[in-house]
């Protein structure tokens, strides 16, 4: 049974030129309503001030959208698009233009799914497991049952990834409660949908420091910020509200005063005392390249470079007094973290451990134990 779900066909079709005539067009008024001919009086607003404008709306075949879709998406900026596997038609597209999921799916207009990511390095994806975990275990938080057990999810996310022939990436996949309807409750639904996709792009060690805000964006409840939903209008807030003040992210505080995460990236602190020091788990996506950094760190102190590594509360005026700070993530994985609203962290200057941390990672990404990094079989496809 699951042989036969992986062994569909790839989809990269090529679609003929349309000698179809002319699709039908419907002429539209602009500012009044072509299926009521009371007006209210914002329609009467609106044409005091605005002209109207005839508009021509053309209605297409089938073929036709996906000409149009295909001319859109031939720009460079989507070719980094590799390749989408979709449960909706249980194959994988090449094709950016067919990259798409159903406008009724619960994910879209009711933002009822779960995401996660994975970093694809050379050819190897990197801690894939832990990250699949976390997907499930987030699924089983948001109420979504997946359609494959664990087993047949990470076979079809290696095959895709072998299908894009994509080097270096990202693995990025979602399970939505699905298609069905556009009503608030998931039980019309046909089945859960699971959906991923390969985008080529760049990593490389950061060596260069960030400066940071403090959000004032209300944090998410722990019920909803221990999830990877794709409810992210927060993060998004957050991070926008950065970059308006010229900073590359922000960072939420708690009731309680203590430091919890930033948009879409744990954070970690060096004392000057040499202790590395996670905030708690108990109201953050405590992350999986954080609980690898729990590792990787204590190698650090059995070298005598850390005193130790702890797990707990960690308070605005202790972190801002913290020797070093950074930013833990599996797509960067380490960013330093110099400055934070306006004062310098530590010397201002990426610290040593910092960088002693990050070249451990980088180590593991590179060349770790196979527990962690899964061969793509390119040439098996």
């Amino acid at each position: 049974m699951v042989f036969a779900l992986l062994s569909k066909p790839i989809l990269c079709p090529s679609f003929p030129s349309s000698s179809r005539p002319p699709p039908p067009r419907f002429r539209v008024s602009l500012f009044s309503s072509p299926c009521s001919s009371v007006s209210s009086p914002t329609d009467k607003a609106l044409g005091d001030d605005r002209e109207s404008v005839d508009i021509s709306i053309p209605v297409y075949s089938s073929s036709e959208v996906i000409d149009k879709l295909q001319a859109n998406f031939s720009r460079e900026a989507n070719r980094q698009y590799q390749a989408m596997y979709s449960s909706v038609f249980g194959g994988i597209t090449l094709d950016p233009a067919l990259m798409v999921i159903p406008l009724d799916d619960h994910m879209v207009h009711r933002g009822h799914g779960v995401f996660d990511t994975a970093m694809l390095f050379n050819g190897y994806l990197y801690d894939l497991d832990a990250h699949l975990d976390r997907f499930l275990a987030s699924a089983s938080k948001a109420k979504i049952s997946s359609p494959f057990t664990g087993r047949t999810l990470r076979n079809i996310l290696i095959q895709l990834a072998a299908a894009s022939k994509c080097r270096t990436g990202s693995l990025r996949y979602w399970l939505s409660a699905g298609p069905g309807d556009f009503s608030l409750s998931p039980k019309r639904c046909s089945q859960p949908t699971f959906y991923a996709i390969v985008i080529s792009q760049t990593f490389s060690q950061h060596n260069e420091g960030v400066s940071i805000i403090t959000s004032t964006v209300p944090i998410k409840s722990p019920l909803f910020a221990t999830m990877k939903s794709v409810n992210y209008l927060p993060n998004v807030h957050s991070k926008m509200e950065a970059e308006e003040r010229g900073a590359f992210a922000s960072i939420w505080v708690d009731e309680k005063g203590c430091i919890a995460e930033g948009p879409n990236a744990n954070v970690a602190f060096i004392s000057k005392e040499k202790e590395l020091t996670l905030p708690s788990p108990e109201r953050i996506l405590f992350g999986c390249t954080v609980k690898r950094l729990i590792v990787l760190a204590n190698k650090l102190v059995e070298r005598g470079l850390l005193r130790s590594v702890v797990v707990r509360d960690v308070t605005v005026e202790e972190a801002k007094d913290s020797a070093e700070m950074m930013f833990v993530s599996s797509l960067l994985p380490i960013l330093p973290i110099i400055e934070w609203d306006n004062q310098p962290i530590g010397d201002g200057m990426v610290g040593e451990i910092t960088r002693a941390i990050s070249a451990l990672f980088w180590e593991d990404i590179a060349s770790g134990p196979s527990t962690r990094r899964i061969r793509i079989p390119y040439k098996n496809l």
